[in-house]
């Protein structure tokens, strides 16, 4: 099947539930990521900042690149001035520097919180309490220039349905009390960042307003190492 069928199928299935496709183009050829955009896909989603930063430049400006890999303070400059989403905010000491730049750039930059829910050692995010402490901060209360619009997390590889569910569950528990403690009033606080390609029908059951799906849109990824400096 092609991209553009591959688009369909979860375009159709996830207009139903009202979820949020993003299409993850990490490793894809710039091509590919335009045959996507030419099948009416307009979200994006990148891990590696100089990938992100070579496509961008490349591929139409009407595109909402999400940043959804781990993020480098020192790579926050690169994308500040086009990013659209950053999902994977796992430390306020980061917050901060998105803050920093997106001032720079005379933007708000969306972000939302990375939550480890997963049962591994190998995967990026803040514990519960140490989101709940980002959001009483001080610092976090003075920014002006990013705008928390939700909550990313990223379930155990490989786990039974139960125990993926159950961490998609609890992700979205955590999401109703902050919005409950720190987003009452706030209409853009909405946003829940769960579920991939293996996964996403759990994640959409347990909550998730968006899923990240990359291989079953533009199949096998073309490994390349990109270098560390932009």
């Amino acid at each position: 099947m092609s991209i553009a069928d591959n688009l369909l199928k979860y375009k159709n299935e996830l207009d139903e539930v009202a979820v949020k496709l993003i299409a993850v183009s990490k490793y894809q050829e710039a091509s590919a990521v335009l045959e996507a955009y030419n099948a009416g896909q307009r979200v994006f989603g990148e891990n590696i900042v100089q990938e992100l930063v070579e496509k961008q430049a490349q591929l139409p400006p009407d595109i909402e690149w999400h940043l959804i890999g781990h993020l480098q303070t020192n790579k926050v400059k690169y994308i500040a001035p086009f990013i659209s989403l950053i999902q994977s905010v796992d430390s306020l000491k980061l917050l901060i520097e998105i803050n920093k730049q997106a001032a720079k750039n005379k933007r708000v930059i969306d972000c939302l919180l990375q939550i480890y829910i997963a049962d591994e050692d190998t995967k990026f995010g803040l514990g519960y309490d140490e989101a709940i402490d980002l959001l009483r901060s001080e610092e976090f209360t003075a920014m002006k220039n990013v705008r928390i619009t939700g909550l990313m997390g990223i379930a155990s590889n490989n786990a039974l349905e139960k125990q993926t569910l159950d961490e998609f569950t609890e992700l979205r528990v955590l999401f109703d009390g902050i919005k409950v403690s720190f987003f009452r009033k706030d209409d853009s606080f909405k946003e829940l960042s769960m579920g991939m390609s293996g996964d996403y029908k759990l994640a959409i059951e347990a909550g998730s307003t968006m899923v990240r799906v990359g291989s079953n849109i533009f199949g096998k990824r073309k490994i390349k190492h990109w270098k560390e400096e932009v």
